[in-house]
C-alpha cells in the first residue's frame, strides 16, 4: 500500500509570493487519497460502477514551512478515525519537505455518497476495512 507519495511542485502550484499557493496543498492531499483508493481497487471506474463517491465535510490546512517551485515534497496519509460501519472517516495528510521538515498538514473529514440517491451511504466492507488498515495519525510532539 502506498501510504506516502513523492511529488515535485510545479509552476501551476505557486502564488505571486513565490511559494506554493494554499489550495495546492489540498490538491496534493486529494491526489494522494485517490491513489490510495485506486490501490485498494476503488478507482474512478469502480466508483462509477458502484454509484458511490467520497465526499468531504471539512478540510483544514495548517501551514508550517514554505514550499517553492521545483521542490520535492512527500505526502503521507494517516487515519485519525473511522466509525464502525465505515460511513465516516477522518484522515490527516502530512506534507513533508525533502529534508523531512513538515511543511503542512491537511486534515479531512469525509463520508460516502450514494450518487443516485444523493444521500450518505455505507461503503463496501472491503473499502471500510482498507481505511482501518491505514497507519494511525500521531500528532507531533511540540
Amino acid at each position: 500500500m502506498t501510504n506516502a507519495i513523492t511529488y515535485r511542485t510545479r509552476w501551476a502550484d505557486m502564488d505571486p509570493n513565490g511559494h506554493m499557493r494554499h489550495s495546492a496543498y489540498a490538491d496534493y492531499a486529494a491526489d494522494q487519497r485517490l491513489v490510495l483508493l485506486a490501490e485498494w481497487g476503488y478507482d474512478i471506474k469502480e466508483f462509477a460502477r458502484l454509484r458511490l463517491g467520497p465526499i468531504l465535510f471539512r478540510e483544514e490546512t495548517v501551514f508550517l514551512k514554505e514550499v517553492h517551485i521545483g521542490e520535492e515534497i512527500r505526502v503521507d496519509s494517516r487515519l485519525r478515525s473511522v466509525n464502525d460501519d465505515g460511513t465516516r472517516w477522518s484522515i490527516t495528510h502530512t506534507i513533508y519537505k525533502a529534508d523531512g521538515r513538515v511543511a503542512a498538514t491537511v486534515a479531512v473529514d469525509g463520508a460516502w455518497l450514494d450518487l443516485d440517491k444523493r444521500k450518505l451511504t455505507t461503503p463496501p466492507v472491503v473499502l471500510a476495512d482498507s481505511f482501518r488498515a491505514l497507519p494511525l495519525y500521531e500528532a507531533p510532539v511540540k
